[in-house]
């Protein structure tokens, strides 16, 4: 499902005020598995849901927490992109908003933007793949 070419998805999470109970919710209604420890600072716990069949990451569970806090409830797929600030750039230039500004997440970058339109989408650029 996912691609490491640019343009392609790389990931897929839901940020939610109650991630422990959603994933639950996950869990028993579409058969998503929670992947060994939970992830966070110690604050907080996210989680990354995997597929019974497959042990590759499928999507993240989180708290509408620390960078997640201004998030909106909902689904959102990260893009690939070569450089996530012209990225950034391009969608002001194109009519769209930045929601999330350029933010170090350790192994990758990653921002949030609006289209034109109103839908919500991430851009995110491996580290190494620079």
């Amino acid at each position: 499902m996912y691609s490491k070419a640019p343009g392609g998805i790389s990931w897929i999470d839901l940020t939610v005020d109650n991630a422990s109970e959603v994933k639950d919710f996950y869990a028993n209604v579409v058969g998503l598995d929670h992947m060994g420890q939970p992830m966070g600072d110690g604050e907080y716990e996210d989680f990354v849901m995997t597929t019974p069949e497959d042990s590759e990451f499928a999507v993240g569970i989180c708290h509408a927490k620390g960078p997640n806090q201004d998030m909106p409830p909902q689904w959102l797929m990260y893009f690939n992109v070569p450089d996530v600030e012209l990225a950034l750039q391009q969608c002001e230039k194109m009519g769209g908003i930045v929601i999330r500004q350029k933010t170090d997440m350790g192994s990758f970058e990653m921002g949030v933007i609006q289209d034109p339109a109103g839908a919500v989408a991430g851009v995110i650029r491996a580290k190494e793949e620079k």
